[in-house]
């Protein structure tokens, strides 16, 4: 599987849906960032991103977008493809 990234803090309830999916679809390693504890990660996520909300999603290279965008990718079946090694 692709390495997953997710930009979140300690209390979201969105960051906590994205991770129980993607655990759900067998990421077994997720780095979270975490810019409740590091300020200086949310000015990286919003270059990176241009949003300021979390999560932040990032499979291999590429950005998913939040918890919403997420869970529509899985509905249209392009979840399961973008996680799988290449």
């Amino acid at each position: 599987m692709k390495p997953v990234q997710m930009y979140s803090t300690g209390v979201c309830p969105y960051c906590v849906r994205a991770e129980q999916l993607l655990r759900a679809r067998g990421v077994t390693d997720i780095e979270k960032l975490r810019v409740d504890l590091e300020p200086e990660l949310r000015e990286q996520m919003m270059s990176r991103t241009g949003r300021r909300t979390v999560p932040q999603i990032f499979i291999g290279d590429t950005h998913v977008g939040g918890c919403d965008d997420l869970y529509a990718l899985d509905r249209a079946g392009d979840l399961l493809p973008l996680l799988q090694n290449d």
